[in-house]
């Protein structure tokens, strides 16, 4: 099964993570890394590894970014693993995944994540099962707030082993980042019927509620205060984030 699988990681600035993932990534025959015109060690670091290709476009969204990656990069293989930058498979996981032999309906596998803190891995996390692995031509992205999902066109089998997510970016780094996306998702938030949102993004859209059912979703129902430091900085990164889209919404109310 490895041998029909190419896996694309889109990158920007990543180098303090990039060289992690593709050391993981040494079996396969190519690795398409799409990068926006990163002005770090990001393409430095890819060139170190034979089996990468990489490509470069400017970035415009991350769903045409995933379109322009899959579909006109000229991968051949039948199977794409997509990969963020930050995202780590580890052994048990390529293993599994070298062990399958999936029918023909299958059009995707989906697999869950380990979120890790500086490398220290949490007992859970907010983070969704995606679709990460999927067969070529039976998948088609949407932009969907800040980032994109991928549709899949037919049945959808789950993996056991997890992806590591272990972003080593600095704190200021995903501060500004969190400003550019919780804008995008206020703008989803306030555009869409509410009877189209899920129970978080209806939580989210009342400008209040949000950060306080983060707060005790992740340290009581997700037990993340018995993680320790790295429980309590990943809940406060979290509500971190729902509190600048509570400013980003009520932004929006005062301007109208």
């Amino acid at each position: 099964m490895l041998a029909e699988i190419t896996p694309v990681i889109l990158t920007y600035n990543e180098s303090a993570n990039i060289g992690r993932s593709l050391e993981r990534l040494t079996w396969a025959k190519e690795v398409v890394v799409v990068d926006s015109n990163s002005t770090d060690d990001t393409l430095a670091i890819a060139s170190r590894f034979p089996n990468v290709r990489t490509v470069q476009r400017p970035f415009d969204t991350h769903a045409e970014q995933w379109r322009f990656a899959v579909e006109q990069t000229g991968i051949t293989s039948g199977w794409v693993l997509r990969l963020d930058a930050d995202y780590m498979v580890e052994p048990a996981l390529r293993d599994e995944i070298a062990a399958l032999t999936p029918a023909e309906e299958t059009a995707a596998c989906e697999i869950a994540f380990t979120y890790c803190i500086d490398g220290r891995p949490l007992r859970a996390s907010l983070y969704p099962a995606l679709p990460v692995l999927f067969r070529r031509g039976r998948g088609r992205f949407v932009q969907d707030g800040h980032t994109e999902k991928l549709r899949i066109d037919g049945p959808i089998v789950k993996l056991n082993n997890r992806l590591l997510h272990d972003d080593r970016k600095s704190l200021e780094r995903w501060l500004q980042s969190q400003s550019r996306y919780q804008a995008q998702e206020a703008e989803k938030l306030t555009t869409r019927p509410w009877s189209e949102l899920s129970w978080p993004g209806r939580l989210r859209r009342t400008r209040f509620l949000g950060p306080i059912a983060v707060a005790v979703h992740c340290l009581v129902v997700k037990g993340l205060i018995f993680d320790g430091t790295a429980g309590l900085l990943y809940t406060a990164q979290r509500v971190t984030a729902d509190l600048i889209l509570s400013m980003h919404l009520l932004r929006r109310d005062l301007d109208r």
